[in-house]
């Protein structure tokens, strides 16, 4: 499998040139980095290319790297019936900045796009209806960014006695834990909670 990705990396570098930043071999999967200006044309490239064939859109990702200047990774991952072959394409993003939206070429990239722009808040330009998909109407923020607040939102339900939505304060289930980095094996010097009929 590996010398089948070789020369698929091979490949996009001679077809691509320089749309290619990086590209890394790891676990069974090959890996690209692009410009994200060139998005659209490499993921035509790889669905069209009689030596791609990725013809199979299966996500896209995000990831938040808070102390980058461009702090979004917008992870695309393709597959390859015809060839038995998966690969990864990668572009990095800032919060202002639009990525070209791939639903051009891969349809089925609507429902994904609206996912990652409401979730990170990353901009897709061209995309036919980019609104928020997972959160609330009127909901601020986008909640999988390092820097979203754990606490000071409302949730939303619908209250079957009153037969209506409810605003409530958000309550987190259960409490935040202090952790002391001890070592699990030698033990505390205090009891733990829950612990206090155990035999000393």
């Amino acid at each position: 499998m590996s010398d089948a990705l070789g020369a698929l990396d091979v490949r996009l570098k001679e077809g691509l040139g320089d749309r290619i930043i990086t590209s890394a071999l790891a676990y069974g999967e090959l890996t690209v980095t692009v410009p994200k200006n060139d998005i659209v044309e490499v993921l035509t490239f790889l669905r069209d290319d009689p030596e791609c064939r990725f013809i199979s859109f299966i996500d896209i990702s995000g990831a938040d790297y808070l102390e980058r200047e461009e702090r979004f990774d917008v992870v695309y991952h393709l597959l390859s019936p015809k060839k038995n072959m998966r690969i990864r394409v990668k572009v990095q993003a800032d919060e202002e900045t639009p990525i070209p939206s791939a639903t051009g070429v891969y349809p089925g990239a609507l429902w994904y796009e609206r996912e990652v722009y409401d979730l990170y808040g990353v901009l897709f330009a061209g995309h036919p209806d980019l609104r928020r998909i997972l959160t609330d109407y009127g909901f601020e923020g986008h909640p999988l960014r390092k820097d979203f607040p754990l606490t000071g939102f409302v949730e939303v339900r619908y209250d079957d006695e009153v037969k209506r939505v409810i605003y409530e304060p958000v309550e987190l289930k259960q409490e935040f834990r202090n952790f002391d980095f001890l070592s699990p094996w030698e033990g505390t010097d205090y009891v733990l909670p829950g612990d206090e009929k155990a035999k000393q």
